[in-house]
């Protein structure tokens, strides 16, 4: 077996190990909900934790209202009588106002009895939005643009969001006027705190009488220790570390080049979330494209080093990469590609240089949304020929 071919299987075994459907259901079937259940999921894995809740409680939930983003709808939730509105991602638009004032209505012509049960996950801040009084929508595109940009940690980002929003710092636990709520979250955020997840829509108030039942049902940690598992499945050692990465994108590449190249194993597992600082004018690629090709240009000639760099959700910033396979030989296709390299690098046009190097990976929506995932692998500790193509999960 090939070291990609090997890296696929274990970025397939991290997703498999959070997925959306999965956890929901497993997390449901072992959790008391009297009665009624109306079902609201927000993000990018909303629609596969509404197919577990459905798993898990079945006849029982009398409505669902699903917000995702665009393309990562599931046609068997129409069949089931969902309603399931897709919006805009990573900056909110007209959707996102929309999707919100459905979700407020919903919310306020609920049943007495019945029980609220909330499905959030990463990608709600932009997808769902209800605006403070005297806040325009342009004011709301210019601070996620200005954010995103500049590659605002996701606390500082959450804390601007909130000076503009109805819905973000706990305001949809404070809409439920103190009323018993369960809440499920799969985690992309350091510490999996249910008052950051998704600009904490279901985070806590101070002062105010709070009946939310809150659940952890994944995060990049259980991706990371699946990943290891796998490995150790095909006679592989690879060390996982337990801290989370951040920061910029050259610093992490750095970083990881390093503890790589310092481990005893077969290679190295890590997640976390890299940030970028974006030029006004910027060409194809989002942060792991960028992230793989940091590492690229740091590998040495003939280095026995193939690494992975994904985002978990299946996309990488606004583009439909979900991240790449790069080697000591990256540049060099890239460059015979017809691709100037540092120019790709300078003006963050990673996408297109590594798609000339074939080396973009694409897995489409994975029902999932962790954050992202470091994968390298010595290739003589597979003692492994070839060079096929990334191929699609």
């Amino acid at each position: 077996m090939n070291a990609r071919r090997i890296l696929l299987e274990l970025f397939d075994a991290a997703l498999r190990s959070v997925d959306g459907r999965a956890c929901t259901a497993q997390c449901l079937r072992e959790v008391k909900l009297p009665g009624r259940v109306v079902a609201f999921a927000v993000g990018k894995a909303a629609s596969a934790m509404t197919l577990g809740a459905r798993d898990a409680l079945g006849e029982t939930i009398e409505s669902m209202l699903v917000i995702t983003k665009h393309g990562h709808g599931d046609p068997e939730l129409m069949r089931v009588g969902a309603l399931q509105l897709e919006s805009s991602h990573p900056v909110p638009d007209d959707s996102s106002l929309a999707a919100g004032a459905e979700l407020e209505s919903r919310l306020a012509a609920l049943p007495v009895d019945a029980t609220p049960v909330f499905l959030v996950s990463g990608g709600s801040s932009s997808l769902i939005e209800s605006l403070r009084d005297g806040v325009t929508l342009a004011e709301l595109k210019s601070l996620n643009e200005r954010g995103l940009a500049a590659g605002w940690d996701i606390s500082t980002l959450n804390a601007q969001r909130a000076k503009l929003s109805r819905l973000k710092a706990g305001g949809v636990a404070r809409l439920l006027a103190g009323r018993r709520a369960v809440a499920l979250f799969i985690s992309d955020v350091p510490l999996d705190d249910p008052d950051v997840i998704g600009s904490g829509l279901l985070g806590r108030n101070a002062g105010c009488i709070d009946r939310i039942e809150r659940h952890i049902v994944a995060n990049v940690d259980s991706a990371v220790r699946a990943v290891a598992e796998a490995a150790h499945v095909r006679g592989l050692e690879l060390e996982a570390r337990s801290t989370r990465f951040d920061g910029d994108v050259s610093a992490v590449a750095e970083e990881f080049l390093a503890a790589l190249r310092a481990t005893p194993a077969d290679g190295l597992v890590w997640g976390g979330e890299s940030t970028v600082k974006l030029p006004e004018i910027h060409g194809r690629g989002g942060r792991n494209t960028h992230l793989a090709l940091a590492i690229a240009r740091s590998l040495r000639p003939a280095e026995p080093w193939m690494i992975l760099v994904a985002g978990t959700d299946g996309t990488d910033g606004p583009t439909s990469d979900a991240g790449a396979l790069v080697d000591a030989g990256s540049i060099s296709r890239a460059e015979i590609a017809g691709y100037d390299v540092e120019r790709a690098f300078r003006e963050f046009d990673s996408g297109s240089a590594l798609e000339g190097a074939e080396d973009l990976l694409h897995t489409g929506p994975t029902g999932t949304n962790v954050g992202d995932i470091l994968i390298g692998l010595k290739q003589t500790a597979t003692s492994l020929r070839g060079h096929p193509r990334p191929r699609m999960l």
